[in-house]
């Protein structure tokens, strides 16, 4: 009888150590309730990824901010602060914005750039023409400064102002800075070490083998040409 009891105790001894879980620093209903933010917070990102339809998929004259197409550019928007020209911030914030038929000469250019060890850095992309007024209000000089009567081509959608760096971000040397007015800044001036006019060389080629054309005073715009014809926009983005 002694021995049926003592073998009753180990017996239900053995049993509550199997059942009994283990103990977690974390209670169980935290973990499910953690398990449950994560999916949400999953299913929130894929959601917001798939709001951003197919570039292939839009009318060529919409309008797309590039960084939903592309992760290998670079920006340095110069008009959403001081450090420009104007000495003036005359966007509310930094994005580049483009025509969908730009954006897709864009990243077919920039990959071929890649493959050579080089990316496009931008400095203004779309612009709209409310802005082009305050810029124009600043400097009302044609020569710097489109004319908002007639508009520019960035108010299409259609320019941009871009550089070259390294794949590490190094930026190319050029010759001037960025917004340069002066002969050194012009594709036909030569007076510049080999280096320099290498690179204008390289962006230049790069951009016209995709449909951009340049223009002679400035070595850093580039329009691209099926959009010369475009109306002037007056889109503006928004800035969170």
């Amino acid at each position: 009888m002694k021995s049926i009891f003592l073998f009753s105790i180990v017996c239900l001894f053995y049993s509550c150590q199997q059942t009994v879980p283990k103990q977690s620093s974390i209670p169980a209903a935290i973990v499910m309730d953690t398990l449950v933010v994560q999916d949400t917070v999953e299913t929130i990102e894929t959601i917001e990824k798939k709001r951003v339809p197919e570039l292939n998929s839009l009318a060529d004259t919409t309008f797309v901010r590039l960084a939903d197409y592309s992760d290998d550019f670079i920006y340095d928007m110069r008009y959403a602060t001081k450090n420009n020209f104007l000495e003036a911030q005359v966007y509310d914030c930094g994005e580049c914005y483009v025509r969908a038929i730009t954006a897709k000469a864009l990243i077919k250019a920039n990959k071929a750039f890649m493959e050579q060890g080089y990316r496009i850095k931008f400095f203004d992309c779309y612009r709209p023409h409310d802005v082009q007024k305050k810029m124009w209000a600043i400097v009302p000089n044609p020569t710097y400064v489109a004319n908002p009567a007639k508009g520019s081509i960035h108010n299409k959608g259609g320019a941009v102002d871009i550089t070259l760096t390294t794949l590490d971000g190094d930026q190319l040397d050029m010759g001037t800075t960025f917004d340069f007015f002066g002969r050194k800044a012009r594709h036909a001036y030569q007076d510049l070490p080999k280096e320099v006019l290498e690179n204008r060389k390289l962006l230049k080629s790069g951009m016209e083998a995709y449909g951009f054309g340049a223009i002679t005073s400035e070595w850093w715009h580039y329009n691209y040409k099926p959009t010369l014809g475009y109306k002037v926009a007056n889109f503006r983005w928004d800035c969170e």
